[in-house]
């Protein structure tokens, strides 16, 4: 019995989703203009990185004929081997939506078919009975911000206030979301997981999927910055997914990052936080030395995302790829016979696209292991096909959606 790795890059989409149109995300494409960007000397940032994209242990493992699957077009700058040494191929979301529920639970077996509700773009995010409920329910004196917002820049528009009034930040995206930003020490770390936890009851019958606990420190003097003590209160996923069966057949599920949370804690056996990219990889090699056969390591690596496509930051994105791809020496160094490491992505999230949201992207299967030979999954029509591709893997029952490409 072999182990299996999967290693998600939070919003590395490839581009060529046939139906980015109707998100209003035609032509946008993650990994090919951030490779455009940087061939065009545009990513660089002086001490950070220059030149061209260079991932070449992703590009040995077929990333640039992933592209080209997806997108009909091969990422600029980046010389392509002669031979892959992993198996690779694309897929394509059929999920509603292009937020980070979809995407996950997608990939485990369950996309999702139904409509997520949202909040206005414009003017209030949130109504006034609404508003009345968020106060009373959860014991504030009042919320601030109440629009659609990027977290860095709301922080620092409403932190000062909000720690004079005690009244906490709430905002959204473009994702099915309520976000709620409060100072750990001023108005409390507890206290606001206490609210996220209420507001998440109260959103419940609107379809909401997550409600995001973001927490920051510092000062107006000293400027505020968002912690690691980030946490998402998710809607449970809407049937089992690959989690549910690995550990209903009494395999560990070691879910690094925010996994646990976007599931809902459904099928996860040991949770494992961390903050940042380097953190967790570094996680994920800790949890390669614990996994035993049959067991099931999930990571996100949320950076990519977080700080770097919706802060469009083409430069940080395109360092924070390189970084990652030097690291995966070492993810194949820990790897015994008959493992599996599948790298893939939930969605895009484009840094040289208008706005600051999430893109409808197909997203990279990139697969690796000793004795996994160079070979081409083509295009696969679901995300599904990842999760039941990795319950063949480690000879689990078949998921209720997804076909294997094993």
């Amino acid at each position: 019995m072999a182990r299996a790795f999967l290693l998600l890059l939070d919003s590395f989409g490839i581009g060529g989703a046939p139906d980015a149109a109707d998100y209003g995300d035609l032509g946008s494409d993650t990994l090919g203009h951030i490779a455009e960007y940087c061939a065009a000397g545009l990513g660089d940032r002086t001490g950070l990185r220059k030149g061209p994209l260079s991932v070449p242990h992703m590009v040995s493992l077929g990333l640039v004929e992933s592209a080209r699957m997806a997108s009909g077009s091969r990422p600029a700058g980046i010389e392509e081997p002669a031979r892959q040494r992993g198996l690779f191929g694309a897929a394509t979301e059929i999920s509603r939506g292009k937020d980070t529920p979809s995407g996950h639970w997608e990939i485990a077996g369950q996309p999702v078919q139904f409509e997520w509700g949202y909040f206005p773009d414009e003017g209030d995010a949130f109504d006034e009975e609404l508003v009345a409920s968020f106060i009373e329910q959860g014991g504030i004196p009042g919320i601030l911000g109440n629009c659609h917002a990027s977290g860095t820049v709301i922080i620092k528009e409403f932190g000062a206030a909000h720690m004079k009034s005690g009244k906490p930040i709430f905002y959204t995206s473009s994702d099915s979301v309520v976000q709620i930003a409060a100072h750990e020490e001023s108005f409390g770390l507890e206290q606001l997981y206490e609210l996220c936890w209420t507001v998440r009851k109260i959103v419940d019958p609107l379809n909401i999927g997550r409600v995001i606990a973001r927490p920051f420190l510092g000062s107006v003097e000293n400027g505020f910055k968002r912690t690691g003590n980030r946490r998402d209160f998710s809607v449970p996923p809407p049937g089992p997914t690959l989690l549910d069966v690995a550990s209903a057949h009494e395999r560990e599920v070691i879910a690094i990052g925010k996994i646990s949370d976007i599931y809902a804690h459904h099928g996860v056996t040991d949770m494992r936080k961390a903050n940042g990219n380097e953190a967790l990889f570094n996680e994920t090699l800790t949890a390669m030395d614990d996994a035993e056969d049959g067991d099931l390591v999930f990571t996100n690596f949320v950076d990519f995302d977080m700080l770097y496509g919706h802060r469009r930051d083409v430069p940080g994105y395109a360092a924070a790829l390189e970084a990652f791809d030097r690291g995966l020496p070492q993810i194949a160094k820990k790897m015994k016979p008959g493992d599996l490491a599948l790298i893939t992505a939930d969605h895009g999230c484009d840094p040289t696209w208008r706005g600051t949201d999430h893109t409808r992207e197909r997203v990279p299967i990139l697969g690796f292991g000793p004795g996994i030979k160079g070979h081409s999954v083509g295009v696969r029509d679901s995300f599904a096909d990842i999760g039941a591709s990795l319950a063949r893997h480690l000879s689990l029952p078949a998921l209720a959606h997804g076909r294997s490409f094993l």
